[in-house]
């Protein structure tokens, strides 16, 4: 079962790549007090998340937080070094948070996993955007297919804020 609008999101732990290491973050350190959009991609160096779906972001980034929102964050079911990478092949700057979700278990706590293992993928999470505040969910967006992006894009997103 899927989590829903109202609902308070998952306690788990995401990882991060810097210059110190593997970092570890919370879903309590991430969205306790916060007012954040937490999107994810089925994964890193795909083709409509990369060309589409952060990129979305990153060119919004500045509008989304002016409307209050304190983080924006990208996740995907891929290990931390990937992320790195991607958000240097990307050219990512602060604009957004890239946390990896590498078993997938954020994905499959929140409802949201995505059986990709037919085209070699593995086990993903769907495309889906939400916006949470101190924990609780307030907005919710899931596209109907990974290759979809219209109601999880940073501009529908931003029309919800």
């Amino acid at each position: 079962m899927s989590i829903s609008v109202g609902d308070s999101v998952p306690s788990g732990t995401f990882k991060r790549k810097t210059a110190e290491g593997i970092e570890d973050i919370s879903s309590d350190d991430l969205f306790g007090g916060k007012k954040v959009v937490f999107f994810a991609v089925p994964g890193a160096f795909t083709p409509t998340c990369s060309a589409k779906h952060l990129p979305g972001y990153v060119s919004n980034s500045a509008a989304i937080k002016d409307k209050g929102v304190d983080t924006i964050a990208c996740m995907s079911v891929n290990d931390p070094f990937v992320m790195e990478a991607w958000g240097k092949d990307q050219g990512l700057g602060s604009e957004v948070l890239l946390l990896a979700d590498g078993t997938g278990a954020y994905a499959k706590a929140l409802g949201l996993e995505l059986d990709l293992t037919g085209p070699g993928l593995g086990q993903r999470s769907q495309r889906f955007a939400m916006v949470v505040e101190d924990g609780k969910i307030t907005h919710l967006a899931v596209e109907p297919n990974p290759g979809a992006l219209d109601v999880s894009s940073a501009e529908s997103v931003l029309a919800s804020l």
